[in-house]
């Protein structure tokens, strides 16, 4: 977390190490700064630096697949430090280690990086409603498949008798992965559930989940916007309307993000078989490499799931989000062949012109 002998950075509280200064070298060498992107708007972006926050300019969206992608909120960046209008730009972004990246809205076949960089992604879950264990598995394969390590936070706990069986529940949805319920209204469980979150931490749920309020607990103060939760069906309004970045008091960061009403699976393959271990190990067992658990004879998945060692909801569960990941993945196989296509195409056309403008020299 040095620079030469300067000593530590004031970034380190933002995450900054040793690795990352190494990585950094080329672009200090031309004269740019170190920077965290904290918060993104159109056009705009705030980042942390060593001298403090800042405003910067983020380059126009290129259509250049091999051009360094949209800056995202967790995102390291090396910063210009005069722009046309004074500003500083953000001139690269170092390699991002990890990044949450969902469908896009549109479900067309480009991901939308929800954070990067990010260490732990806390999926919230809310107490007081019922519990959506699909929706749970569906960001924990989101959380997998980012690199990040997921925990999943039973929040407003203190709104419910008892949550033994709430935590039985998700713990069964969840192999391998801690679970917390803990109340940020009374404090309890705070404590316990800040020692298993660690670097930067993303929280990730529904609008209603208690998200804000939450980090509001890990942070030790109300930075983050709170709202109330509709009594009829539970679901709360959008009081988070953008990604930012700020410091926990312990140590670490924390990146609070809008309420998912959709999560769409992008190429998220390695996160499902993470998230549902528990199918992926019963499938070594079965007759054929290549079973689909289906139909097929000697199915070992099929087999757990008739004798009730396999909930049914777990495996219809793990059969949609396979479906849903598939689709993606060859709309992005498609879009892929057609942008090789047409990258190919022009380089046809160019030098097909560069031939006749030399045989007009001749």
């Amino acid at each position: 977390m040095t620079s030469a002998s300067a000593g530590p950075s004031p970034l380190a509280a933002y995450g900054w190490d040793d690795a990352l200064d190494e990585a950094f070298t080329p672009h200090r060498a031309a004269g740019l700064t170190p920077a965290r992107v904290a918060a993104v708007d159109r056009g705009l972006c705030d980042v942390v630096t060593a001298q403090g926050p800042l405003r910067a300019a983020t380059p126009p969206p290129s259509t250049d697949p091999a051009a360094d992608p949209a800056p995202c909120t967790g995102d390291w960046a090396a910063l210009h430090p005069g722009g046309p209008d004074g500003r500083p730009v953000v001139a690269a972004l170092l390699p991002r280690r990890t990044a949450i990246v969902r469908s896009s809205a549109s479900r067309d076949s480009r991901g939308h990086v929800l954070a990067a960089n990010v260490d732990t992604a806390a999926v919230t879950a809310a107490l007081d409603t019922r519990l959506d264990l699909g929706r749970i598995e569906r960001l924990l394969a989101l959380a997998f498949e980012s690199g990040a390590r997921p925990v999943v936070v039973l929040t407003k706990a203190d709104r419910v008798t008892g949550t033994a069986d709430a935590e039985a529940q998700v713990t069964a949805a969840a192999p391998g992965v801690d679970v917390a319920a803990c109340s940020a209204a009374s404090g309890d469980g705070i404590g316990a559930l800040r020692a298993a979150l660690h670097g930067t931490v993303v929280l990730l749920g529904p609008s209603g989940s208690g998200k804000s309020t939450l980090g509001n607990a890990l942070l030790g103060r109300d930075a983050l916007a709170t709202g109330t939760v509709r009594a009829r069906d539970g679901k709360g309004r959008h009081t988070t309307v953008r990604r930012e970045l700020l410091p926990l008091p312990g140590g670490g960061v924390l990146i609070d993000t809008p309420g998912l009403r959709g999560i769409g699976l992008f190429e998220a393959s390695g996160g499902l078989d993470r998230t549902f271990a528990d199918i992926t190990g019963l499938a070594t067992g079965c007759r054929f490499g290549d079973c689909a658990h289906r139909t097929e004879p000697g199915c070992a998945v099929l087999a757990a799931a008739e004798d009730g060692t396999l909930p049914q909801r777990r495996l219809d569960s793990y059969r949609k989000l396979q479906r849903e990941n598939d689709w993606i993945a060859a709309r992005t196989d498609a879009r892929l062949d057609a942008e090789r296509r047409a990258r190919a195409k022009e380089i046809s056309r160019l030098q097909r012109r560069m031939y006749r403008d030399r045989d007009r020299r001749r």
